[in-house]
């Protein structure tokens, strides 16, 4: 297998991990509800991640981001107008987790790791912009947690 195939197949494998269609989520909750999303960066990345969310799989019941101004304004307007907004995403957590089946976190990349982690011990699946830790430790703290 040549690079550019590889590549191409590890594109199409992380698309449909996260597009997976709601019954593959072990919940125990129905199989025909839709996936319950919390966005944590609603602008730049976040934008490109809103597209590709299929609306008939996927209800964006959050939205967290620290900027307020106006792209991510458009970005809640266009995409979510009636999700809550918070700031903070563990007090998104704390407030609105029995309503949340996943965290999409497209924020700046020294913040995955922390996002991902508490929305992991909360028992969240979790969709993460690349990369999703700067070192062993903090991959092996995500690995420990998966068991949560």
């Amino acid at each position: 297998m040549d690079r550019r195939k590889f590549i191409k197949n590890v594109g199409v494998s992380a698309a449909a991990a996260f597009v997976l269609p709601s019954f593959s989520i072990a919940s125990g909750k129905n199989p025909s509800k839709k996936i319950n999303v919390a966005c944590v960066g609603v602008g730049g990345i976040g934008a490109m991640t809103f597209n590709g969310m299929p609306k008939e799989e996927v209800n964006i019941v959050a939205l967290c981001d620290v900027d307020t101004g106006a792209y991510t304004a458009h970005n809640r307007k266009k995409y979510a107008p009636d999700a809550p907004f918070f700031t903070d995403y563990r007090e998104m957590l704390d407030k609105m987790g029995k309503d949340i089946d996943a965290v999409c976190v497209s924020t700046p990349d020294h913040s995955h790791f922390k996002i991902t982690l508490d929305a992991m011990q909360c028992g969240k699946h979790v969709a993460v912009q690349k990369p999703l830790t700067h070192n062993i430790w903090q991959a092996r703290e995500l690995a420990k947690a998966k068991n949560y």
